[in-house]
């Protein structure tokens, strides 16, 4: 088992972490309560799956972050439908050289893009999925490690809980474990 607090610290001293604190056990019951009303555009459904799983977790930790943090080491957002077939991804900007030579995606930003020739049968919906943490996947204690990023009510209802502005330079990130 790895303390709650030695996470916090060791996260604390990643570049570009501005406030790290653990979520209080009452928060929880609201966020799920936010996350589950979060709609998206164009009549296009919103599942924060990653919030879910991290919120299933013993430990949750609060991440407040700026630009310097480093990039998540997957997609934060995919457009899906038929259950698990990606029609949709972000894509970083290591990625764009890549898919600006591909005939087979079109961009909806210079982040996202889509599969136009996959035919799903099903209504998409946009996920928000569970992210890998490398960093706390490697202390011994720790098992189950997920993050996310909350909906931007999430966001604000996290920074509120601390008394911290919506200040629109900073983002956070929800981190989950179990203990080992």
């Amino acid at each position: 088992m790895v303390a709650i607090d030695e996470v916090v610290s060791f996260v604390s001293g990643m570049e570009g972490s501005r406030h790290v604190f653990p979520l209080m056990a009452e928060a929880k019951e609201n966020l799920i309560k936010i996350e589950e009303s979060v709609k998206a555009s164009f009549g296009i459904t919103c599942c924060n799956t990653g919030v879910m799983k991290c919120l299933a977790r013993d430990n949750i930790i609060v991440i407040i972050k700026d630009k310097r943090f480093r990039p998540p080491p997957e997609p934060t957002v995919l457009l899906v439908a038929d259950e698990d077939m990606i029609i949709g991804m972000e894509i970083f900007p290591h990625q764009k050289a890549e898919y600006l030579i591909r005939d087979d995606v079109v961009f909806l930003s210079d982040e996202f893009v889509l599969f136009p020739n996959l035919k799903p049968k099903t209504r998409e919906c946009f996920v928000m999925p569970p992210v890998s943490f490398p960093e706390v996947e490697r202390m011994p204690g720790a098992k189950n490690v997920v993050s996310c990023s909350p909906s931007p009510p999430g966001d604000m209802y996290v920074r509120s809980l601390h008394g911290l502005p919506d200040d629109p330079t900073l983002a956070s990130i929800l981190l989950g474990y179990d203990d080992a």
